[in-house]
């Protein structure tokens, strides 16, 4: 079992692509020859899903229909104090979620081909954020010291 922080730079409000990162920050996945990576996000007003990667109309897409569901303008939000922006943020932050779970086959991570894991920034300026990613399963050297690799 490995388990690392990691601290996003800031990014702008949106839907952004963080595989690769998820992937260079934590090398210990290819240590791994069937498992699965759990990633967290320590934040309640970001969140994290897994959706198109090659196409990024998919991810304006997905920011102007979860603007138009939850606006900022909605008039009867009482938790503003810290903008416009904040309650709405934790509204798409409970819908999208805080985690996302992905297995690990041959020391990779088993996305399809055409998906990839987005961090969702809701706040127009959110500052950095915090992710505790942990994967865990059998390893290459284990199941071969047992006989089955």
């Amino acid at each position: 079992m490995f388990q690392k922080t990691i601290i996003l730079r800031p990014h702008s409000r949106g839907y952004h692509l963080i595989t690769d990162l998820i992937e260079s920050e934590f090398p210990e996945i290819s240590q791994l020859k069937i498992g699965m990576l759990h990633v967290f996000i320590q934040q309640t007003s970001a969140g994290l899903t897994i959706n198109e990667n090659a196409d990024p109309t998919v991810r304006k897409d997905f920011e102007t229909f979860v603007n138009e569901l939850i606006p900022e303008s909605y008039p009867r939000f009482i938790h503003t104090f810290e903008g416009t922006d904040d309650m709405p943020a934790h509204l798409k932050s409970s819908l999208m979620g805080s985690s996302v779970q992905v297995p690990i086959g041959g020391g990779k991570l088993l996305l399809g081909t055409w998906q990839g894991i987005y961090f969702c920034e809701f706040r127009k300026h959110g500052g950095p954020r915090k992710l505790v990613l942990t994967a865990f399963g059998e390893g290459f050297e284990r199941m071969k010291d047992e006989g089955r690799g």
